[in-house]
């Protein structure tokens, strides 16, 4: 029999946190931040991860893990998050997976084979050198000949991924694209997928809403120790909530452009979400306004009875 799962995942700000209280509540459950970025300790308020006093006694798996100068990749997710799901389903607990990195919830519930591919060092060395002598419109063009289906998936100016798609060509003469097409179809877990959304102008103003108490709570403080900590230049301060308030900190931007663009970014961010979700995982959604999301959660945890009760 398969290990029961259940995944809540939607745009940002859309009330996924509440919910998986009131889940967990009602199934004895234990909660896994699907975020890929509230694994870094020190940033707190930025990547809105829930406070101790709002957990209600819930177990939160999956948060400051790791140093924010510590590299963490999807397959470093997909590994601690399946071992998270056996020891959680070891105490009858049901697993709760909640966030909205679709990529990373993804890799999980399909079980993809990220460790089979170990990154060759040399050949990285080779490709960034590359880049560094010729800039990234060859190496770019060069992906767009071995792998178009590949390249129309990646920015150019995304170098990071860029390389490690033409590193993995190199080393085993299969395109990335082919590569993920050897993944398995179907998932070792029987899981449920819970979606939430709102309509469009009502998300946003949420998220605007968000971003300022954000500031009212010291987002700037935090995002000012981190670059005194020597942080600045690290992946994890490319994160959304962190990055636009580092030209602040320079001096390149007022703070006002640079809350004005983390809030556009937030937005965007929140379109891309409900993008990948709809196009790629099978889920069950649920559309909320602030008057009907105390019925709706009621509706949710009635058809998840369903699910927690078939044997």
């Amino acid at each position: 029999m398969k290990q029961k799962v259940i995944a809540i995942v939607g745009p940002t700000a859309v009330g996924k946190t509440k919910l998986s209280i009131e889940i967990a509540k009602r199934f004895n459950g234990e909660i896994i931040s699907g975020d890929s970025m509230q694994v870094y300790s020190g940033m707190d308020i930025g990547t809105a991860k829930i406070k101790q006093e709002d957990t209600q006694g819930i177990p939160h798996h999956m948060i400051d893990i790791k140093e924010p100068d510590e590299s963490f990749s999807v397959a470093d997710f997909q590994y601690y998050v399946q071992k998270y799901f056996d020891e959680i389903s070891a105490r009858n607990h049901i697993p709760i997976i909640v966030g909205g990195s679709g990529l990373y919830i993804q890799a999980v519930l399909n079980d993809y084979h990220f460790a089979d591919e170990k990154r060759d060092d040399a050949i990285t060395k080779k490709l960034e050198l590359e880049l560094e002598q010729y800039g990234i419109e060859p190496l770019y063009r060069r992906l767009k000949e071995v792998d178009p289906t590949q390249a129309n998936k990646i920015h150019p100016n995304n170098f990071r991924r860029v390389i490690r798609a033409l590193e993995v060509y190199e080393k085993t003469s299969l395109t990335m694209t082919e590569y993920h097409m050897q993944q398995k179809t179907e998932s070792p877990y029987e899981s449920l997928l819970i979606g939430l959304e709102m309509e469009r102008s009502l998300l946003y103003d949420r998220i605007n809403r968000r971003i300022d108490i954000m500031i009212q709570e010291g987002l700037l403080e935090e995002v000012k120790l981190l670059i005194k900590k020597g942080y600045e230049n690290s992946q994890s301060m490319k994160a959304i909530g962190y990055k636009e308030l580092v030209p602040y900190f320079a001096g390149e931007s007022s703070l006002e452009e640079s809350i004005e663009l983390l809030k556009r970014n937030s937005r965007r961010y929140a379109k891309r979400q409900y993008t990948w979700f709809k196009n790629k995982m099978n889920v069950n959604w649920y559309n909320l306004t602030p008057l009907t999301i105390s019925e709706k959660f009621d509706e949710i945890l009635v058809d998840l009875a369903g699910f927690i009760e078939v044997k």
